[in-house]
């Protein structure tokens, strides 16, 4: 029987003991125990059932059909400013959507439309900020890149790129401090896993187990070069085994495979036991911004990562298993048409802030009496 290693639940053990009698399991077991690494991309405390399969189904179109509203809105200059759509990577929200609760917390980087919508924030609140209306999740002020809602507990949205990191964790330090059990998730790049403050910031979390799973998006470009390019260690995954945080590579294209690897990082950190580092491999099918020509890839890898599209995919899976029929997602696209309609209309009519407005939400001081002449 295998003994039960420090850091690994009942559900593990189980496990290793179904496994354990094989020598070359019982070997990579003590490798990935001593790596960090955990082989349990199959397993979730959470069910996954017919329910789930719908739920992710709506949460992405919902995500994609904004996108694509706003990229039409974009064109028509509705929306100024910069731009950066989520279209192909909205797997990586829909399956961690299906472990967390409503508590828990999320910050990311400046790609944050869909992570905003995933977090609650309604689709008239997310596309009137991109219109820079004053009935916008920030009052207008933020734009496509500062989505904030502390009520939804969505704290970003940052245009520097890395700032949020260590961000997350202080909010971490935050739920840990107040003796609460709910987690932080902080998203990034992986363009922003280059950034010094990664090191800082995972040191910190893993010294003080703070309750925070790190998520880099990678979906292999940054703004706009490769991965191979720009970091002798490719599997960014690793960046965290010096500092003693579990860390793997995950599916970002299969919302089972993000719902598995989500549940048991939040497992952990709601035990206490501190920080995980999950590589969530995917795709956008977009530029990095509106303005990108996106000459660094080739059509034919666009195409073969457009078949591997999650909607399609969860779509299949749902029709394969008799879990909804036509009709359902005949409605599901019409429900969802009119939201973001709605949404638009909502923008339209809404009011530009007031020229008063920039002396408001600079400090939480109201009288502060160094911010006009």
């Amino acid at each position: 029987m295998v003994k039960k290693a420090s850091g690994i639940n009942y559900k593990e053990m189980l496990f290793l003991q179904a496994l354990g009698r094989s020598k070359i399991c019982r070997i990579y077991i003590r490798f990935a125990l001593r790596q960090h690494i955990w082989p349990f991309e199959n397993m979730s405390s959470i069910e996954i059932n017919k329910d789930t399969y719908l739920k992710w189904y709506e949460w992405m179109l919902l995500m994609r059909r904004f996108e694509e509203k706003a990229g039409q809105l974009y064109g028509q200059q509705k929306i100024r400013g910069f731009c950066h759509l989520y279209i192909g990577q909205e797997a990586v929200l829909a399956g961690a959507m299906s472990v967390i609760r409503q508590e828990d917390s999320m910050i990311t980087a400046y790609r944050d439309h869909a992570h905003a919508l995933a977090k609650g924030v309604t689709s008239n609140a997310v596309m009137a900020e991109l219109y820079g209306k004053v009935t916008g999740c920030s009052k207008g002020k933020g734009g496509s890149m500062h989505m904030f809602s502390k009520e939804k507990h969505f704290y970003g949205g940052h245009g520097i790129v890395g700032g949020q990191i260590p961000l997350g964790a202080g909010i971490a330090f935050a739920e840990q401090f107040k003796g609460t059990d709910n987690v932080n998730i902080t998203y990034m790049g992986d363009g922003a896993v280059r950034q010094g403050a990664l090191n800082e910031t995972f040191n910190m979390a893993s010294l003080w187990k703070l309750p925070v799973i790190f998520v880099c998006e990678n979906n292999g470009y940054a703004m706009g070069t490769s991965v191979a390019r720009t970091t002798i260690q490719t599997d960014i995954y690793k960046l965290g085994l010096p500092y003693g945080i579990p860390s793997s590579p995950v599916d970002g294209m299969d919302p089972v495979a993000v719902h598995n690897a989500m549940d048991e990082a939040v497992q952990r950190a709601r035990r206490g036991e501190g920080p995980t580092f999950l590589e969530m491999r995917t795709y956008r099918y977009k530029g990095h911004s509106m303005s990108d020509p996106q000459k660094y890839r080739t059509k034919e890898e666009l195409e073969s990562y457009k078949a591997k599209d999650p909607i399609e995919i969860i779509k299949q899976t749902i029709e394969r298993e008799g879990y909804a029929d036509e009709k359902w997602f005949e409605d599901i696209a019409a429900k969802i048409k009119a939201e973001v309609d709605e949404s638009v209309k909502f923008s339209e009519e809404s009011p530009w802030p007031d020229p008063s407005e920039l002396y408001t939400d600079v400090y939480v001081q109201k009288d502060y009496p160094y911010i006009r002449d």
